[in-house]
């Protein structure tokens, strides 16, 4: 895409403001950019997109680009941009119950030092089933990795509701 193109979607952007950003990617020239497409590709890209530009404190501050000035950040959105982000990264972390962006997964759930060589061999043990074909988006993993985890006595107090 041009940066003429990027230009007019941020133009056309700040001048209105969107109820909600996707939650999958949180809000930024990306989410205007890929709105409506759905797949990882795309998640990623505008991820990735909002990530460069470092537009989301304007958005934020303005109201604009998809962003809220009111919001809150929860832990879910945090825990979807991360996945998004890093989708391939943990997929490798994952297969093999070990990682950098796995370690990072991990404190962003919260899970204590002492649960996480369980939590890593759940990943592990459980990667077809997190990473299934038919999850094709960060809060689809997550979701399988929640349900993961809910089956093991150990972490299913990290699960949240």
């Amino acid at each position: 895409m041009t940066m003429k193109k990027l230009l007019v979607a941020a133009v056309i952007a700040s001048t209105s403001t969107f109820a909600m950003a996707d939650q999958d990617v949180g809000c930024g020239v990306g989410t205007i950019i890929w709105a409506g497409q759905s797949g990882l590709v795309p998640k990623v890209l505008a991820a990735t997109t909002n990530g460069t530009f470092g537009n989301q404190t304007f958005g934020i501050s303005t109201g604009t680009l998809g962003c809220q000035q009111g919001g809150v950040i929860t832990s879910r959105v945090r825990l979807s941009m991360y996945t998004g982000s890093n989708i391939e990264r943990l997929a490798r972390d994952m297969s093999v119950g070990q990682g950098e962006s796995l370690n990072v997964l991990a404190d962003l759930m919260g899970i204590a030092e002492q649960d996480r060589p369980v939590f890593f061999q759940a990943t592990r043990d459980n990667f077809g089933q997190i990473f299934a074909p038919s999850n094709t988006t960060a809060g689809q993993v997550l979701d399988s990795l929640q349900a993961v985890m809910s089956d093991n006595e150990q972490l299913a107090v990290y699960v949240k509701a």
